[in-house]
């Protein structure tokens, strides 16, 4: 776990003045105990840079996003600013949960009253690098919350997904944005694929923490090649999510020593091929009048822009929907977008104070 600031000591004695106050269920003096933590001290190892790929990528973004690059790389490389939400879990009581949250500081990232997406989705975000402990997996208990980079719920707020719509989350793995959908509306059916076996099984104990096994017939969770998945399953969605395997460049800047942020390096070139035929799959396997979601969690213009460019230049009856009046102003004040060129998508940027992204959205619609 990354070395984090905690909650502030003040923080940390109002929270237990109010579970003292016996106002808090089980639930709540639950979470509490574990909100009374001590502040991080620095005595954990700190995570190392790895240099290799800080030098390529000071290289290509410092071309690709000119002083923004500056701004968002001093982000990246402290992880003690990074920010977190936390995603109420709606199967779960979380109530007690989110009014000791709100009491703490914490807002609702979704504050748009006549909105459809805050009849059930709830995440709550703070102006500090605050970050909840997570909760541990139990057989029978279902998890209340999920800590996730907030930004990350604009894919599946693209998606518009609406009770009764089928649904493919492409490449799901560790299962967030799935865990998203579902808080979002009641869809006929969530299929979600994983290739990678051991993020397969990740993917599958996510679901099980979080979703009551009375639901679990209207979701499947499959462990194939997401490139197959549309011709195996042509037409037979209404929504797709590909959120597609990318450089990940937070996670990549602190990668395992020298020799592993060389092979990702190399790998990387191979990248945006692969993110081109997944998202060939998704137009396959999404019903004509659908929408089909791509994103990543990389600045790279060759994953981002390029792809987009290769795919509608080579596909027949698809078309760029805007995100611009439907969801990007409505988070403007949350998110710093760059201004892209092509201006095809969206690109949220982290800077000081909003250390958000990077994420990269763009939605397609297939018309034919």
């Amino acid at each position: 776990m990354l070395s984090l600031k905690f909650l502030s000591r003040a923080n940390v004695s109002t929270a237990c003045s109010y579970m003292r106050s016996g106002r808090f269920s089980s639930v709540g003096r639950g979470l509490h105990t574990a909100l009374c933590i001590k502040e991080d001290t620095g005595s954990r190892a700190e995570r190392k840079v790895c240099e290799s790929v800080l030098e390529q990528f000071n290289t290509q973004y410092r071309e690709e996003l000119g002083e923004v690059w500056l701004s968002a790389r001093e982000v990246l490389l402290n992880p003690h600013c990074w920010q977190y939400g936390v995603l109420l879990n709606r199967f779960s009581d979380h109530l007690d949960i989110k009014a000791v949250l709100k009491s703490l500081g914490y807002y609702s990232l979704l504050s748009q009253p006549d909105s459809p997406i805050d009849r059930y989705l709830q995440c709550l975000v703070h102006k500090d690098a605050v970050r909840l402990p997570t909760q541990r997996h139990r057989q029978g208990w279902l998890k209340q919350y999920y800590l996730l980079n907030a930004v990350s719920l604009l894919p599946v707020l693209a998606l518009a997904v609406r009770d009764g719509e089928s649904v493919l989350d492409l490449c799901s793995a560790p299962g967030g944005k799935a865990l998203a959908v579902l808080q979002t509306a009641n869809p006929g059916l969530l299929h979600c694929n994983e290739v990678d076996k051991s993020r397969y099984e990740w993917l599958v104990k996510t679901l099980e923490s979080y979703v009551p096994r009375a639901l679990r017939d209207t979701h499947t969770v499959t462990n194939e090649d997401g490139r197959d998945i549309g011709s195996k399953r042509p037409e037979m969605f209404d929504k797709v999510l590909v959120d597609a395997p990318c450089s990940n460049d937070r996670s990549w800047l602190f990668s395992a020593g020298a020799q592993q942020g060389e092979l990702r390096l190399r790998e990387r070139a191979k990248l945006p091929q692969l993110q081109k035929e997944l998202l060939c799959s998704a137009l396959a396997a999404v019903r004509p009048g659908g929408l089909v979601v791509y994103s990543t969690c990389t600045f790279s213009r060759a994953e981002n822009q390029s792809v987009m460019e290769a795919v509608l230049s080579t596909s027949q009856g698809v078309e760029l929907v805007d995100l611009e009046e439907e969801l990007i102003g409505s988070f403007s004040g949350h998110f710093k977008f760059a201004h892209l060129q092509p201006p095809l998508g969206h690109l949220v940027v982290p800077e000081q104070g909003r250390t958000w992204g990077p994420m990269y959205v763009c939605r397609l619609r297939r018309s034919s």
